[in-house]
C-alpha cells in the first residue's frame, strides 16, 4: 500500500524544535532530532522575538512540536506568521496512549497524569502555564526568577521526554505508518482549526438580521420572544386547550400532549410526525424556529460575527471517534435559515465542497468490498446499489445502509438488511464484527490506528451481575441491552471514525495545495476584512464532518476547485493505497453558502 507522508513524524525527516514556556512569558526552543535528542543548546527567547524567530526558520520546514497548538499558533497567527508543519503533544498522546496499536508502549502502560487532561478553553497563550507547566511536581510552577540556564534545565525535561515516549510508541507499533499518518493529520487538523479561526468565514449581519426578522418577526430584547413563536404559542395552547403551557418546558409539554390524547414518549420531530392531530404542525415550527433564535439569533450573531467574520472555536479531535466539536457557536451544526448571511467577499467566491456518501464508501474500502466499491463507482451510491438488484428504491438503499452501520435491527432498514449482507458480505461482514467486538467488551480501531474507549464500570459490573448464580432474568435482560448498545457504537465507530481520518488527510492536501499560491496572487482582490495573513490568497475558512469552503478570490476558483478534487483522491490513496473506490464531490463556486444547498 502506498502511503506518502503529509508530516509526520518520521526518522530522519529534518529538524524538530520544541517549543514551551519558560518561566514568564518567555519561550524556549529547543531542536531535536529524529529520536527526540536535543541536537543544539535550548534557547530562550522573549514572547515578541518568539514570532520572528519562527518566521526565520520556516523556509527549512521543521516541525514544531508544542503541548496544544490552540495555545501557540494563534499568536502566531496575529503577527502573520504561519507554520507549515507542527507535531501537537496533548493531541497525538491522547490517540497513542488508546490505540490497540501501541498498547504495549511505556506511554500507554504509565499511570495517568496530566497528558490525559482536556484541551484548554481558551484560544489564546496564557502568561504562564503551558507545555512546561504540565508536571504538577517539580516543573516550571517550581521555578523562579533566576537565571534562563536554570529556568530551563528544571522546564526542558518535561516534553522531551513525552515527545521521546511518543516517538518510541510509534516505532514499536505493529504498523507505524498508519499511526504515523494519523498523527500527522490530527496536528495539521489543529493548524487548520486555528487558521479557519484566525480568517473567519465572511458573514454579512445585515443580511442574517434580515433573515431573523423574516423569519421570527422584528428584532426583540434579550428574554423577549420574538413576535412569530408568540404567535405559534398562542396557537398551540389554543389546540391544547391549555393557556398556561410553558412550550419551553419538556416535561410540561409532554404532560399536556398525552392529556390530548398523543400517545408520545417524547418530544421529537420525528415522534411527533408520527401523529395527525392539528398540533404537530405548529409545533414542529415553534420548535425549529425556537431552536433557530437560541442557537444563531440576534444574541449569537452579537457574540460571533466580527468585522464581518465568523470566527469559529473549533476543538480537533473533540469526539472520541476524532471527528470535531467546538468549544462554542455551534459551526458544526450551521442551520440552512441563516446560510444566506455567509457571502463572499467582492471579488471573491466560495468554494463549497461535499463529499458524497462519504461513510458508505468509507466502510466498502475498509472491508475491501469490490462489489460495494463498484457500486459506487463515479456516481450516487445508492443508485449503484439500486442499479444492482439489491433494493428497489434509493430509499430503501440509504436507509439500509444506514442500518448497517448504525445497527438497525427493526423497520425498514432492519428487514432489507439480509440482502445487503449477500450482496456484500465483506462490507456487512465488518460492521457486524466490530458490533460484536463492542458486545464482548472490547476495543474497535480505525483505518489509521484510533481505537474505540472501553466501556465503563458500570457495564462490566451490568455484565458480570448477568454471569452470577444468583442474576435475575431483569439481570440478564439489562446487560444484554447495554452489551447490544454498546455493540452500536462500536459498529459506527469504525466507520466514522475513518472517515474522520479522511476528512483530515483531504483538508491537509487542500491546505498544502494552496499554500503554493502564496500570499500575493497575480490579479486577486484583497479580501476587504479578512485577517490581513490571508487578504490575498485562497483559504480554507469553514469545515463540517464531510464539507469544506475555501475563501478565493475569484480569478483563482477554477484552480480551487480542482486541487479540492485532486485531494479528495489522495486522502483516498493515503488511506487505502490502490483499492478501487472513489470519493466523489460536489464541488461549486458561488457568492453566497445558500447558493450551494
Amino acid at each position: 500500500m502506498r502511503r506518502r507522508n503529509v508530516g509526520c513524524p518520521c526518522k530522519n525527516e529534518g529538524v524538530y524544535l520544541l517549543v514551551g514556556l519558560a518561566a514568564g512569558d518567555n519561550v524556549a526552543v529547543t531542536a531535536l532530532d529524529g529520536t527526540g535528542t536535543p541536537v543544539e543548546q535550548t534557547r530562550l527567547l522573549t514572547g515578541a522575538e518568539f514570532p520572528g524567530f519562527v518566521a526565520a526558520r520556516e523556509s527549512a520546514s521543521p516541525r514544531w512540536v508544542w503541548d496544544d497548538t490552540s495555545r501557540w499558533y494563534p499568536r502566531l497567527l496575529a503577527a502573520s506568521v504561519r507554520v507549515r508543519r507542527c507535531h501537537d503533544l496533548r493531541l497525538c498522546h491522547v490517540i497513542l496512549r488508546n490505540s490497540e496499536l501501541t498498547a504495549h508502549s511505556r506511554l500507554a502502560r504509565a499511570p495517568v497524569g496530566p497528558w490525559e487532561g482536556p484541551a484548554p478553553v481558551q484560544a489564546d497563550l496564557p502568561t504562564r502555564a503551558a507545555l512546561f507547566d504540565l508536571e504538577p511536581e517539580g516543573s516550571v510552577r517550581d521555578v523562579g526568577g533566576g537565571s534562563g540556564s536554570d529556568e530551563l534545565s528544571a522546564a526542558t525535561p518535561v516534553a522531551e521526554r513525552e515527545f521521546r515516549d511518543q516517538l518510541e510508541a510509534v516505532a514499536s507499533a505493529a504498523d507505524p505508518a498508519r499511526l504515523r499518518l494519523l498523527l500527522a493529520a490530527e496536528s495539521a487538523g489543529a493548524l487548520i482549526a486555528a487558521e479557519m479561526q484566525a480568517a473567519g468565514l465572511p458573514w454579512r449581519s445585515d443580511l442574517h438580521d434580515a433573515l431573523l426578522t423574516e423569519a421570527l418577526g422584528p428584532r426583540v430584547p434579550a428574554g423577549v420572544k420574538p413576535r412569530r413563536l408568540e404567535d405559534l404559542a398562542t396557537r398551540i395552547r389554543t389546540v391544547l386547550a391549555d393557556p398556561t403551557l410553558k412550550l419551553d418546558s419538556q416535561q410540561d409539554l409532554l404532560r399536556t400532549l398525552q392529556r390530548s390524547g398523543l400517545e408520545v414518549r417524547s418530544t421529537r420531530a420525528w415522534e411527533l410526525r408520527k401523529h395527525s392531530h392539528p398540533v404537530v404542525e405548529p409545533l414542529l415550527e415553534y420548535k425549529k424556529l425556537s431552536r433557530l433564535a437560541s442557537a444563531n439569533g440576534w444574541a449569537w450573531m452579537d457574540a460571533w460575527i466580527v468585522d464581518g467574520r465568523f470566527h469559529p472555536d473549533y476543538l480537533p479531535g473533540g469526539v472520541v471517534t476524532g471527528r470535531w466539536a467546538t468549544r462554542g457557536g455551534g459551526a458544526m451544526q450551521l442551520p440552512k435559515q441563516v446560510r444566506g448571511a455567509v457571502v463572499a467577499d467582492r471579488g471573491w467566491k466560495l468554494v463549497v465542497a461535499d463529499a458524497a456518501q462519504l461513510e458508505p464508501r468509507i466502510l466498502a474500502a475498509l472491508a475491501q468490498d469490490t462489489a460495494m466499491a463498484t457500486a459506487g463507482r463515479g456516481a450516487d451510491l445508492y443508485a449503484g446499489i439500486v442499479a444492482s438488484g439489491v433494493v428497489e428504491t434509493r430509499e430503501q438503499a440509504k436507509g439500509a445502509m444506514l442500518g448497517a452501520m448504525y445497527g438497525a435491527t427493526t423497520g425498514e432498514g432492519g428487514r432489507l438488511m439480509p440482502k445487503l449482507a449477500r450482496a456484500y458480505p465483506r462490507a456487512i461482514g465488518l460492521t457486524e464484527e466490530a458490533a460484536r467486538a463492542g458486545e464482548r467488551g472490547d476495543r474497535i480501531t480505525t483505518r489509521l490506528g484510533r481505537s474505540s474507549p472501553l466501556p465503563g464500570a458500570d457495564w462490566r459490573a451490568a455484565q458480570a451481575r448477568a454471569y452470577d448464580s444468583s442474576a435475575s432474568a431483569a439481570d440478564e435482560r439489562l446487560a444484554r441491552s447495554r452489551a447490544r448498545d454498546w455493540g452500536r457504537f462500536t459498529r459506527n465507530f469504525v466507520v466514522q471514525g475513518s472517515a474522520a481520518e479522511w476528512a483530515l488527510c483531504w483538508m491537509a492536501e487542500i491546505r498544502k495545495a494552496l499554500w503554493a499560491f502564496g500570499d500575493d496572487p497575480p490579479e486577486a482582490a484583497p479580501s476587504s476584512s479578512a485577517q490581513s495573513l490571508f487578504a490575498h490568497s485562497p483559504h480554507l475558512v469553514f469545515f463540517l464532518h464531510d464539507e469544506v469552503i475555501v475563501h478565493t478570490p475569484t480569478v483563482l476558483a477554477g484552480e480551487v476547485e480542482d486541487i479540492i478534487i485532486r485531494s479528495a483522491t489522495e486522502a483516498g490513496r493515503l488511506l487505502f493505497g490502490d483499492f478501487p473506490v472513489d470519493f466523489p464531490l460536489t464541488v461549486t463556486s458561488v457568492d453566497s453558502y445558500a447558493e450551494a444547498l
